[in-house]
């Protein structure tokens, strides 16, 4: 019998911490290692998409359903990458910050779309990339979520911020919007060994969040950060690159939390 799909949400609010890339790359890195995934591009910037090589194509984001307009299961698109596909962006999902505050339970909006695809038992892992902010479109990933990756740059401000989100994926739970949230983990990207100060922010991550952080660190890399013009995830782009390597670690290091019993 198939474990159920877990969803992942991948989230910061702040922005240019590796977010993105994150997600491309674990998802590329999880299907390589035999599952079945599932990106949702929640970002309108379409990063993710593009970043998979894919167009950004009016009316194939999931901005529709969350509207009550047809389903998700149809927006899903394969990719040039055996066992990934993709439900993606485009510009239309910005208006959903407004539009969504307007419905009825506009929190649980992607929890009611997402069932469908969940029930399908398509996948084994979803990976939603969410926007750099905390409004109604990440808040919809948390309670469609079962838990929140965070990717957090080696840099001075890095747990600025990180406090309140760790507040909100609490309150998330507590009141019961989604009692199953928890935080998956926390990935250090960004790392340059060369430098004192991306040691001492690990360190001082770790102090915060313990076991939460993954041993594998992403390493600042010119190839890691030109794959996504390319529509390439690194391992495809430079498939014996210190970035590849570093993907490759961290999604056995998923692979294996997402198969321990919590």
């Amino acid at each position: 019998m198939r474990v159920p799909t877990k969803v992942i949400a991948v989230a910061n609010q702040k922005g240019g911490v590796g977010k993105t890339t994150t997600t491309i790359n674990l998802a590329a890195c999880l299907a390589a290692l035999g599952q079945r995934v599932l990106l949702l591009d929640f970002d309108p910037q379409a990063n993710a998409t593009s970043g998979l090589g894919l167009e950004k194509i009016e009316g194939g984001s999931a901005y529709r359903a969350l509207m009550g307009e047809g389903g998700l299961l149809e927006k899903i698109k394969p990719t040039a990458y055996e066992r990934l596909e993709i439900i993606p962006s485009e510009v239309d999902l910005c208006g959903a910050d407004i539009e969504l505050a307007r419905l009825e339970n506009h929190l649980q909006r992607l929890a009611l779309v997402v069932r469908p695809i969940l029930d399908a038992k398509r996948f084994d892992v979803m990976l939603v990339d969410c926007p750099p902010s905390l409004g109604i479109l990440t808040l919809n990933a948390f309670a469609a979520a079962d838990a929140v990756l965070v990717p957090l740059q080696c840099e001075y401000f890095a747990l600025e911020g990180v406090s309140m989100l760790n507040r909100i994926i609490g309150q998330l739970h507590d009141a019961g919007t989604n009692p199953r949230l928890e935080l998956f983990g926390v990935v250090m990207t960004m790392f340059d060994g060369r430098t004192k100060l991306s040691q001492q922010v690990v360190d001082e991550v770790r102090q915060h969040f313990g076991e939460r952080v993954f041993e594998t660190l992403i390493p600042r890399s010119t190839r890691l950060a030109e794959a996504p013009s390319h529509g390439k995830p690194v391992m495809y782009y430079d498939k014996s690159g210190p970035g590849t390597a570093a993907y490759e670690l961290l999604a056995q290091e998923v692979l294996r939390r997402l198969q321990t019993p919590a």
